[in-house]
């Protein structure tokens, strides 16, 4: 990518069928609702598009077929993270040939390592391709944080890590992040609630779950704060903090495709372990929040 990344990155879920195996039909309309929006890019299996539950040739596939797909419309990014540095390599390399315009991983999970092996661990990744890198930070998920310092030495030996995903919810770590990086860098919210204020803090925009469904919305919100417009940008998150934290009644991404599957976008499929919403009045809650924000009709 050859200039800053900014705005609002959709991460797409991934729709099954009533077999359980990829849909690529829904997929394609998926990624056409997406770019007709508007939406500044789409990222393919990350944490929304259930890609632990993907085999390496479904992952491949679902890589593909976004490129084929979106035909160089806008950047895709391709979630190419693992908790092993050679099949990271491998996904990265394989959505490079692909086409990919650049390639998000995630800090490596269960295996905890120090921030000397996530140092080691990124830059073995990005010096594998020639194309962008995003490194994603969630402890919350993978048990490990990337602590700052270790970030700039990333920053500092590899010229293609140009971004970070940060979704360790901690607002004085972003702070510093956008602080020490310089301009060239960008820095993500991986948390639609934390959007407004990482973009308040210097950062620049967001990979959002929550624009699987409302991309025109989540564009407005960001492209608003970007313009320094924070009183309009404020009422704006206003409106959808409701939505925010019903999408997040469960684990992601368990509410979002219930959401869509709502709206008639896809079935309501997910790969174990991921499954529906545990309870009837979770269900309710995500559904009347849908109706309050105009999404679903009374």
């Amino acid at each position: 990518m050859n200039t800053k990344i900014r705005g609002v990155f959709t991460a797409l879920i991934t729709p099954f069928d009533e077999e359980g195996e990829i849909d690529e039909k829904v997929l394609r309309q998926l990624i056409d609702f997406q770019i007709n929006s508007g939406i500044s890019g789409v990222v393919p299996c990350g944490t929304t598009g259930e890609s632990p539950t993907l085999s390496h040739e479904e992952h491949d596939r679902v890589i593909q077929l976004t490129i084929d797909h979106v035909n160089k419309r806008i950047p895709v990014i391709a979630g190419t993270g693992s908790n092993s540095t050679r099949e990271a390599i491998r996904l990265s390399q394989h959505a490079e040939k692909s086409g990919a315009d650049g390639v998000m991983v995630v800090n490596p999970y269960y295996n905890k390592p120090t921030q000397e092996g996530l140092y080691r661990h990124f830059r073995e990744i990005a010096d594998s391709i020639d194309v962008s890198c995003i490194i994603y930070n969630i402890q919350s998920r993978t048990g490990v944080n990337l602590e700052t310092s270790t970030l700039i030495r990333l920053c500092n030996s590899c010229k293609n890590i140009v971004a970070v995903k940060e979704a360790s919810g901690n607002l004085n770590q972003i702070r510093d992040v956008i602080e020490k990086t310089g301009n060239n860098f960008s820095v993500l919210s991986g948390d639609d609630n934390m959007t407004l204020p990482l973009i308040k803090a210097g950062g620049d925009g967001v990979i959002s779950t929550a624009s699987n469904l409302i991309p025109d919305k989540m564009l407005n919100l960001v492209q608003t704060a970007l313009e320094g417009n924070f009183q309009q940008a404020e009422i704006l998150n206003s409106e959808l903090s409701d939505l925010f934290e019903a999408l997040f009644v469960e684990t992601n991404p368990i509410p979002i495709k219930a959401a869509m599957a709502m709206a008639g976008y896809c079935l309501e499929q997910y790969r174990l372990p991921m499954c529906p919403l545990s309870s009837h009045e979770k269900r309710s809650q995500l559904k009347q929040t849908l109706i309050r924000t105009g999404i679903l009709a009374n």
